[in-house]
């Protein structure tokens, strides 16, 4: 979660997230009742924890027994297309990747309809997030923001001394927008969404989100991270990428991170319309940032939908099983929209996390 955390260490706040291609075998933990309404009253803010780099400094490394599910990754990994271009694009690594970058740019244009200009395309969704706290603090005003949700872009912008306001989810675990919307005022520059949300993986009505993006960008820029939305049922429908067509002060974020299986490769893009771009542009690497290879290995995963479908119909499968397991251990849950389940634990959370490290499992 960037240098922020909510999901490793809800272990030690009552609430865990497990995730990805694996699920969680029968543990044989002594269960409680306890109800998923607890979750509301032991969860401390996302923004309170130690980060993903630190926490994966306590793991084993390349122990091939040994099961990851602390950074929602895909355990299936990137397609064979994209191993098999990134491979083959070794031989130009000596080569500066101007030409790649500007063909990949136009090759997501023209899949959503808008221009090359419109599209910036960053090292992973991070740069884009950094270079929207950097800005947006700079000019001043307050950010809003669900909580808990992700947390790395508001964060920053809050230790750079923006004012955030965080807005508390509502009684289904989902970003309040009508709250959110009340928090509004004339300093408000932006308002920050995670459509599905992370930690708790909860999507929004997408009739619902449209109409909120379509009245508050008028007063503010809606930034919506959609770091997970390839794992819905019709991600085109759920995306507000159309928002920008039309025309609305939008940015979408998309990471190849998660579904696409690229965390470690590094690679996203942000949509919006040409000024937006070129506000973020001016404030991270942009393309310049993304490896020859990882470029290459891009342009050949990008709607490889034949990988895509495999990918998410194993996770899905595997989440299917984990709320199995979980209702025959006396475990409540809620349903996920994304790769990662989140539930209440019933014992202590640091003995949780040490009862998973002790069956290979971090």
């Amino acid at each position: 979660m960037g240098n922020m955390m909510n999901r490793k260490d809800w272990l030690k706040s009552g609430g865990a997230l497990l995730a990805g291609g694996l699920s969680m075998a029968t543990m044989g933990f002594a269960p409680r009742e306890r109800s998923i309404e607890e979750i509301k009253t032991n969860l401390k803010s996302s923004r309170k924890f130690v980060s993903d780099y630190e926490f994966s400094k306590t793991l084993p490394i390349d122990e091939p027994s040994f099961v990851r599910l602390m950074a929602n990754e895909n355990p299936f990994g990137p397609s064979p297309k994209a191993k098999e271009a990134l491979i083959k694009f070794l031989d130009k690594s000596h080569q500066y990747s101007f030409m790649e970058a500007e063909a990949f740019v136009k090759r997501i244009a023209d899949h959503e309809n808008v221009k090359p200009e419109q599209v910036l395309i960053t090292a992973g969704s991070s740069d884009i997030l950094t270079a929207c706290g950097i800005y947006y603090t700079k000019i001043g005003g307050n950010i809003i923001s669900g909580d808990p949700s992700y947390a790395d872009m508001p964060s920053f912008a809050e230790e750079l001394g923006a004012e955030v306001r965080w807005v508390p989810l509502t009684s289904d675990y989902k970003l309040d927008l009508k709250a959110m919307e009340s928090k509004i005022d004339e300093d408000t520059k932006l308002v920050y969404l995670v459509n599905p949300n992370n930690p708790t993986a909860t999507v929004l009505d997408t009739e619902e989100l449209k109409a909120f993006c379509k009245r508050v960008s008028k007063k503010a820029t809606v930034f919506i991270d959609e770091a997970y939305i390839e794992y819905l049922d019709d991600p085109d429908k759920a995306s507000m990428i159309s928002l920008v067509n039309e025309g609305y002060d939008v940015i979408v974020a998309r990471t190849f991170s998660k579904l696409y299986g690229f965390a470690g490769l590094r690679m996203g893009y942000a949509i919006s319309n040409e000024n937006n771009i070129t506000l973020l542009a001016n404030h991270c690497r942009g393309y310049m940032g993304i490896s020859g290879p990882t470029l290459a290995a891009a342009d050949a995963a990008y709607l490889d939908m034949d990988f895509l479908n495999s990918a998410k119909a194993k996770t899905l499968a595997s989440k299917e099983y984990l709320y199995t397991v979980l209702e025959g251990e006396g475990y409540s849950y809620i349903p996920s929209s994304a790769n990662f389940v989140m539930f209440p634990l019933n014992m202590a959370g640091p003995r949780f996390s040490q009862e998973m490290r002790k069956r290979g499992v971090g």
